[in-house]
C-alpha cells in the first residue's frame, strides 16, 4: 500500500484518491466481515468500542443455544473453565507476542491493572523495602493514575509523577529521570490514549530494568493495533482490554500478562477461588495455583470472552504487520486530509506526525470540539472527544475505509464551520 509523499500534497480530487487507496489496500476484502460497515455511518470510535464481526453475532448466539441452553452445567467441565487460557494464549499468539502459558483472560482492566501493579509493588519492597515509589506519567489514563494513587496510599508508598507534552508521551530521557533506587513499580501505556504517542516500549523497558524496577505496561490502545513483542522486549506484565480492536464487545473483560519467569514471585491480592491450586477442593486456606491461574478469581465472564476469538483469528490469518501497515496508511492520510481541509479553520493535530511515533487514532484540536463532536454525532458521524478541546479519529485497520475516513473529515469541516 501507498500513501501520497506529504512533501508533494494530496491530488485535487479527494474522493478518487481516498478510492484508489481502498481499491489496493490489500485488507479490503476484510471490511465487509464487520457489522454495519455496509451503512453510510461513519466511525470515528473503532479505539473505544470495535465493530462486531458478523461471525462474532453468530458465535454468540450459537452459544446461547448449543452450549449454554444444551449444555448447561456440564460446559465448565467440557470447555470453559479453559477457555481463558485458550484465549490468553491466543491473545499472546496473534497480538501481543507472547508465548503460551503467560497471558489469561481475566477480570475488567481496572481489576487486573490493580492486581499486577499491586503484586509487582510488593515483590519489589518485599526484595529491597528502600522500593517505595510508582512511576507513572500525569497524562496516563485516569484509570491507571488512580490506582497508583490508591495502591500507593493502601501500601506506604508514593507515586513519582513525570509530566509530559499532551500531545506526544513519555521518553526516554524523562523516564531515566525519573526512577531510582526507589523506584518499585513503572506503570506507562504503550499508545497514549489522548495523543496516540506510541511509546518505545523495548527502551523504556530496559530503563525501568536498569533502575531495578518492574514495568507494567497498559496496551489497551496498542493490542491489535500496533506490533508488540511482550517476550522479545522483556516485559514484566502487562494489562489490555479486548474491545477496542480486539473486537470483544461492550465491557468484554482484559487481558493479563505475566513473564514466566515472575509468576511464581508474585502474590495475587485478590485471593478467589478461581485462583487457588484446587479450585473445587474448597479448602480451609487459601493456596495459590501455579502458572496464570493464580492471577484470576471469580468465576470468568465466559459470555464476554467469546466474540474475541473471531477477530483474533482474523489477526493471525492477516498479520499484525499487515495492520500496523494500514493503519500507517489511514493516520497518515488522515493527517494529510485535515492539513488541507481543518488547517485554515485553525485545526490543530494534537498527534505525533511521525508515524513511527503514532498509534492507530490522531487527534484534532479546536476550541469548538466538543460543540462539534455533539454535532457530528447526531449526523451519524461518531469520533470521541477528549480534553482539552481534542477530537479523537480512531481508524480500525480492519473495518475502515479511506473513504469512510475522508468522509467523515468532511463532516468534521462543516461542523467546524458550522460551530465557529
Amino acid at each position: 500500500m501507498t500513501t501520497t509523499d506529504p512533501g508533494i500534497g494530496l491530488p485535487a480530487d479527494l474522493e478518487a484518491h481516498a478510492a484508489s487507496l481502498d481499491a489496493t489496500d490489500p485488507l479490503r476484502e476484510h471490511r465487509d466481515e464487520f457489522l454495519g460497515a455496509e451503512t453510510s455511518l461513519v466511525y470515528f470510535d473503532g479505539n473505544s468500542l470495535g465493530r462486531p464481526l458478523r461471525a462474532s453475532v453468530e458465535r454468540l448466539a450459537a452459544f446461547a443455544r448449543d452450549e449454554w441452553g444444551g449444555r448447561l452445567i456440564r460446559g465448565w467441565d467440557e470447555s470453559w473453565m479453559q477457555l481463558p487460557f485458550e484465549i490468553g494464549d491466543a491473545v499472546g499468539r496473534a497480538a501481543i507476542g507472547a508465548a503460551p502459558g503467560q497471558t489469561v483472560i481475566g477480570d475488567s482492566t481496572t481489576v487486573l491493572l490493580y492486581k499486577l501493579v499491586r503484586a509487582a509493588f510488593d515483590a519489589a519492597a518485599m526484595a529491597d523495602p528502600a522500593r517505595v515509589e510508582i512511576v507513572v506519567d500525569r497524562d496516563n489514563f485516569p484509570t491507571d493514575r488512580y490506582l497508583v494513587e490508591g495502591i500507593a496510599a493502601e501500601r506506604g508508598g508514593r507515586v513519582r509523577w513525570i509530566s509530559v507534552d499532551l500531545a506526544g508521551g513519555v521518553s526516554a530521557d524523562a523516564l531515566r529521570a525519573a526512577v531510582g533506587p526507589e523506584t518499585a513499580v513503572v506503570l506507562l501505556s504503550h499508545v497514549a490514549y489522548r495523543s496516540g504517542y506510541l511509546a518505545d516500549a523495548p527502551a523504556l523497558t530496559r530503563i525501568a530494568h536498569d533502575a531495578g524496577a518492574l514495568i507494567v505496561w497498559d496496551l489497551c490502545h496498542s493490542a491489535g493495533s500496533v506490533p508488540v513483542e511482550a517476550d522479545a522486549w522483556g516485559f514484566d506484565l502487562a494489562v489490555g482490554c479486548t474491545y477496542k480492536y480486539l473486537n470483544g464487545g461492550p465491557g468484554s473483560p482484559a487481558f493479563a500478562y505475566v513473564t514466566a519467569r515472575l509468576q511464581d514471585r508474585l502474590a495475587p491480592p485478590i485471593q478467589g477461588w478461581m485462583g487457588a491450586a484446587d479450585v473445587f477442593a474448597m479448602g480451609p486456606e487459601y493456596r495459590p495455583a501455579e502458572g496464570m491461574r493464580r492471577f484470576l478469581s471469580g468465576t470468568p465472564p465466559i459470555v464476554g470472552m467469546l466474540a474475541m476469538q473471531d477477530t483474533l483469528s482474523l489477526i493471525e490469518q492477516v498479520g499484525i504487520g499487515a495492520i500496523r501497515a494500514k493503519s500507517v496508511a489511514l493516520t497518515e492520510f488522515a493527517v494529510q486530509v485535515a492539513d488541507e481541509l481543518l488547517a485554515p479553520l485553525g485545526v490543530t493535530v494534537a498527534s505525533p506526525r511521525d508515524p513511527d511515533a503514532r498509534g492507530g487514532h490522531v487527534t484534532l484540536s479546536h476550541p469548538a470540539m466538543r460543540e462539534v463532536t455533539a454535532r457530528l454525532w447526531a449526523e451519524d458521524v461518531i469520533p470521541d472527544y477528549r480534553d482539552p478541546g481534542g477530537l479523537r479519529i480512531g481508524l480500525s485497520p480492519l473495518s475502515t475505509s479511506f473513504a469512510e475516513t475522508l468522509a467523515g473529515l468532511r463532516a468534521v469541516e462543516a461542523a467546524v464551520r458550522a460551530e465557529a
